[in-house]
């Protein structure tokens, strides 16, 4: 195809969208809001799949020493703890080296909120982290820590926690966003599959006669559906470009704004910057098949040629 007959395609495709006004714009609202809404579903699984791997990557016990331990104390219980089965690893962790740890989740931007807590103003404790041969041992060492002790007049462990039953129900709500952003994303892209191929059939039953003309004069089909194609195209780009720019600026005010909340919780979102450029490049390609395709559905349906 010649740069001339390309150029002219674009032009005729994008008179074709300014044309049809009203069933443009419902077009490139269905595209927009099926998109906005896969979007949102999209990070929300992203974001949930991370916590998720993180969780899942960290399935460790966290054993947590009472304040009357002394430091000569420490290395006998480290001993006992690595003498039970299916323990691989036990490593400890100085309320000193635990502080820092909450510091680096909290950010670099938040780490002036734990200042003046060093030292002995320091309110956490001396702890152990253990790791287990296969995350399904992990409830079962779990309770054998606790109940160590139970022999002894005073218990050393403060408290024992695990996170593998935050990993399930992570795990849970992945398959339930999945799911629900599925269903809902095929129902607006159908419809706006629907609206396209309805823009793109008053468009072709609007120039019946030009188009007579054209093939009076003989111009190929290709030439006469190519303007088709580009203006499905173009619809399915700006219906977008629409959402992509509203779901980063959004996203990424959302990730600023929830920051010291979520680190507080040992929770970090995904940074615009790691997902913005997939997440554009996909939206985009979907936004193009979604038009090019409702455009295809009408031409072979209505327009002869």
């Amino acid at each position: 195809m010649k740069i001339s007959t390309a150029i002219r395609h674009v032009r005729e495709g994008g008179k074709n969208v300014v044309r049809n006004g009203w069933m443009s714009f419902a077009s490139i609202s269905a595209i927009s809001i099926s998109l906005f809404i896969l979007g949102v579903f999209m990070l929300l699984a992203l974001n949930v799949d991370q916590l998720a791997d993180e969780v899942e990557g960290q399935v460790e016990i966290r054993v947590y020493l009472d304040a009357a331990v002394t430091d000569a104390q420490i290395p006998s219980i480290q001993n006992d703890l690595g003498s039970l089965p299916q323990v691989m690893e036990v490593r400890f962790v100085s309320k000193e080296e635990g502080l820092e740890l909450v510091k680096e989740k909290l950010g670099e931007e938040n780490r002036d909120i734990l200042e003046g807590y060093e030292g002995d103003e320091n309110p956490l404790p001396d702890s152990f982290t253990i790791k287990v041969d296969e995350p399904q041992n992990v409830a079962a060492v779990a309770d054998r820590i606790k109940h160590m002790y139970d022999d002894r007049e005073t218990d050393p462990i403060l408290d024992v926690r695990y996170g593998e039953d935050v990993v399930e129900t992570l795990f849970k709500i992945t398959r339930i966003v999945r799911n629900i952003g599925l269903v809902l994303v095929a129902g607006l892209a159908f419809t706006a599959m629907f609206l396209i191929s309805n823009t793109i059939k008053i468009t072709i039953l609007a120039r019946r006669r030009e188009i007579s003309i054209m093939k009076m004069v003989g111009a190929t089909n290709s030439f006469i559906r190519w303007p088709f194609f580009v203006e499905g195209a173009l619809l399915g780009i700006i219906g977008s470009l629409i959402p992509i720019v509203v779901l980063l600026v959004g996203y990424d005010s959302v990730v600023k704004e929830a920051q010291l909340e979520l680190g507080l919780m040992m929770i970090r979102l995904i940074p615009v910057r790691e997902i913005g450029l997939d997440l554009s490049a996909l939206l985009l390609g979907i936004g193009v098949v979604i038009g090019v395709w409702g455009s295809t559905i009408s031409i072979r349906k209505f327009l002869k040629v």
